[in-house]
């Protein structure tokens, strides 16, 4: 372990206040990056610019509901409420960081799907005849599929970490992010429908190395403020039931339309109701008087979306879903009551949200689950043509057969782990350098650092109306029960 203390320690300077990055001049300098950008790069494509009723003629388009933005559209606005709103009140739950989570998530989440369009659309959307990058909603889509990435992250470095470094994060993030979608999806040819290796796994290793790096030997300190209140958790739980309602859209929002589509949203609808039951009975059965603990409920409920993304469009079958459920919701609920404290203890990873139960884990089952399924593909059960299309099987790849995709399921999953270790250490260097202005230990998950703060009131309770409340009738049966035990003096 001495290595590795001093490998932490060798980007580690004393900190001066005087060189610290403060967070104006980082937007502003940035969103001028991003205008500046957008001129050169950005355009409309075909079905967003109006050159589009020439389009439609000469494609023999016969009608307008035939642009692509009514059938993205819908899943795109559901994509959009889980990433600003499911994260963000996800991240809650802590007693004095509530404004951090949700304001720093919407942050992070607006810089980062920027500079997403830009990165995503330098490797994949570039139209070479004019160097122009041309974006349409799947591009709006596949901007905040790379955003969810980020936030992951974010939940691993929850309030330790500054604004600023935050910005930093999102800025690497989504860079890695863009090269491991492409070499996962163009150059292995992988399918990850859901993203569960390229967004889940990915963002939870890469927020776990962070984690690692940023390591606080001394974050007792701020234990105080560690744990949630019932106000807290109640919020959380609004996140979690954002996220759970809508995963359906996240895992089939990119699918071909048709058949891939309606069976990712079944499988995913499927795999989520499983995991909700069993982590109920997992989290039940391992708790004192079997009680339910609130954090495996807001968390592990939402592991069996993320394990079924890679394989949501494959004929996973009604009853594969259900398993694939099954089993996250064990081992999520386990993970946070045995996995997390031992990754504390020994590991040094101090995960605040507990991504590596939620996501890094139940995004490797998924990519296995991926291989799996790719591998045992036949055409009996997808017939040639839907085989051909379930695994995009043209061109240089139609001469691939099941087992060999299976052999990339699996490659791309060992990729998307290596970018998430690799570049989470590499980013934590830099975020260990004095001058991003985080919190001191005994200050952590603590908003007033960063936030102006209402003064705290003393809460005085509004008067009780008589005419309409049942304590009433309570207070008038506990007056007649004691009248008729009242016993008459001599």
């Amino acid at each position: 372990m001495g290595c590795v203390q001093s490998f932490r320690e060798c980007c580690d300077r004393p900190k001066n206040p005087n060189l610290r990055m403060s967070l104006p001049p980082v937007c502003f300098v940035w969103q001028i990056s991003m205008i500046i950008l957008f001129g050169v790069f950005i355009r409309y494509d075909e079905e967003a610019d109006a050159h589009w009723i020439e389009h439609r003629h000469h494609e023999n388009i016969s009608s307008d509901i035939e642009n692509d933005f009514y059938f993205r559209y819908p899943s795109f606005q559901d994509v959009h409420v889980m990433i600003f709103v499911g994260f963000g009140f996800l991240m809650t739950f802590l007693k004095r960081y509530s404004f951090g989570a949700v304001g720093f998530n919407f942050l992070i989440a607006a810089f980062g799907l920027q500079w997403a369009l830009l990165m995503q659309g330098w490797f994949q959307s570039l139209d070479y005849t004019d160097g122009k990058i041309k974006i349409g909603v799947e591009n709006l889509i596949n901007a905040d599929f790379c955003v969810a990435g980020c936030l992951i992250a974010y939940g691993a470095v929850l309030g330790k970490v500054s604004p600023v470094q935050l910005m930093v994060l999102t800025l690497f993030g989504v860079t890695l992010f863009a090269v491991e979608e492409f070499i996962i999806i163009k150059l292995i040819h992988a399918r990850d429908a859901g993203g569960s290796m390229v967004i889940h796994t990915f963002g939870g290793y890469y927020g776990l190395s962070i984690s690692w790096m940023l390591y606080r030997p001394n974050l007792d300190q701020s234990s105080r403020l560690q744990g949630s209140v019932y106000q807290s958790d109640v919020f959380a739980m609004i996140g979690t039931l954002f996220l759970w309602m809508f995963w359906p859209s996240f895992n089939s929002a990119i699918t071909d339309h048709g058949d891939g589509q309606h069976r990712a949203a079944i499988n995913t609808y499927l795999a989520l109701a499983s995991t909700v039951l069993t982590t109920v009975a997992i989290s039940s059965l391992f708790q004192k008087h079997g009680k339910l603990d609130m954090v495996h409920i807001q968390n592990s409920t939402l592991a069996g979306g993320v394990a079924v993304g890679t394989a949501a469009e494959f004929m996973l079958m009604p009853y594969g879903s259900l398993i694939v459920g099954f089993c996250c919701g064990i081992i999520s609920t386990l993970g946070y009551i045995y996995v997390t404290p031992f990754m504390d203890k020994y590991l040094k990873i101090q995960d605040t949200c507990g991504i590596h139960n939620l996501h890094a884990m139940p995004g490797v089952i998924g990519g296995i689950v991926g291989a799996i399924t790719a591998a045992g593909a036949t055409e009996a059960v997808y017939g040639r043509e839907g085989l051909v299309n379930t695994f995009d099987f043209e061109g240089a790849w139609k001469d691939v057969v099941p087992t060999q995709q299976g052999g990339y399921q699996a490659a791309a999953l060992c990729v998307a782990i290596c970018f998430g270790i690799g570049g989470g250490i590499f980013v934590g260097c830099i975020l260990r350098m004095p001058i991003w202005g985080d919190a001191a230990d005994d200050n952590c998950f603590d908003d007033e650092p960063y936030w102006e703060l209402p003064d705290d009131e003393e809460t005085i309770p509004p008067p009780i109306l008589e005419y309409n409340n049942h304590m009433v009738n309570m207070n008038m049966n506990k007056d007649i029960a004691e009248s008729n035990f009242t016993v008459e003096p001599n």
